[in-house]
C-alpha cells in the first residue's frame, strides 16, 4: 500500500523550488468559476444567523448519528452549517483567504456540494456552495437523488434517508501550487478539519 504521501517526510523528498508559487506563477482562483447564466441562491446572511450554542456543550454532546427525523433543515441552519465548514473571513486576494477552518499554506483546495433532500426553500438538488458570495448555485436535479446518493455511499442508507447530505471534492492544483508532492497529505488534513467543524456546527 501507498502510505509515503501520509508520513511528513514528504516534505523532505520535494523540491519546493519548483513549484508553480516559486516560479512566480499567479495562484489558482479560490472556487471553481459560475457559469455566467447560473442563478445563484441566497443563503441567510451570517450576519443575521440565531443559532448560537455554547462550545463546551457543543462538543461533550457530539455523537454520530445514522437515524434521522423527517423534519426538514431551515436555510438559516444550512446557511449556518455552509459557512461553519467554508466561510470566507477576509479575502485577501483572487488566490488567498481566511477561513473559518485552516488550511495548509491558506490554499483551501476542497469544494463543498449538498445533496439537498428536505431543506425549506430549495428544490431537491445537488447544489455547490458558494463561499465567496455564500449563496449557492443548482448543479443538478434527479429524480431519486436519494437513492443515487445511497449508490455513491456503497449503499449506505444514512446518505440518502437525511435531510442533505455534504459532499466534498478537492481540486488539487490549488495545494499543488504551493506544495507540489507533498500537497496530497495536507489535503487529507484539511478534509479533516472541514469535517469537525461540520460535527461541531451540527
Amino acid at each position: 500500500m501507498n502510505r509515503e504521501f501520509l508520513k511528513d517526510t514528504v516534505r523532505k523528498k520535494t523540491n519546493f523550488s519548483k513549484t508553480d508559487q516559486n516560479k512566480g506563477v499567479p495562484p489558482p482562483p479560490l472556487q471553481k468559476p459560475i457559469p455566467k447564466d447560473a442563478t445563484l441562491i441566497d443563503l441567510p446572511e451570517v450576519d443575521s444567523l440565531t443559532i448560537d450554542t455554547p462550545l463546551m456543550t457543543t462538543i461533550s454532546s457530539r455523537k454520530s448519528r445514522r437515524s434521522f427525523t423527517d423534519q426538514a433543515l431551515s436555510l438559516e441552519e444550512l446557511s449556518f452549517l455552509l459557512w461553519s465548514t467554508q466561510g470566507i473571513r477576509q479575502k485577501l486576494s483572487s488566490g488567498h483567504a481566511y477561513r473559518v477552518v485552516p488550511s495548509a499554506g491558506c490554499r483551501h483546495a476542497l469544494e463543498t456540494y449538498i445533496a439537498a433532500f428536505k431543506v425549506d426553500g430549495l428544490k431537491k438538488a445537488i447544489y455547490r456552495y458558494l463561499p465567496l458570495e455564500h449563496k449557492l448555485v443548482k448543479v443538478v436535479e434527479h429524480e431519486d437523488l436519494e437513492g443515487k446518493m445511497i449508490e455513491g455511499a456503497l449503499d449506505q442508507p444514512f446518505a440518502g434517508n437525511c435531510a442533505a447530505t455534504f459532499v466534498w471534492t478537492t481540486i488539487p492544483y490549488r495545494m499543488e501550487w504551493r506544495y507540489s508532492d507533498a500537497s496530497y497529505k495536507v489535503i487529507a488534513l484539511d478534509a479533516g478539519h472541514v469535517c469537525q467543524n461540520l460535527y461541531l456546527a451540527c
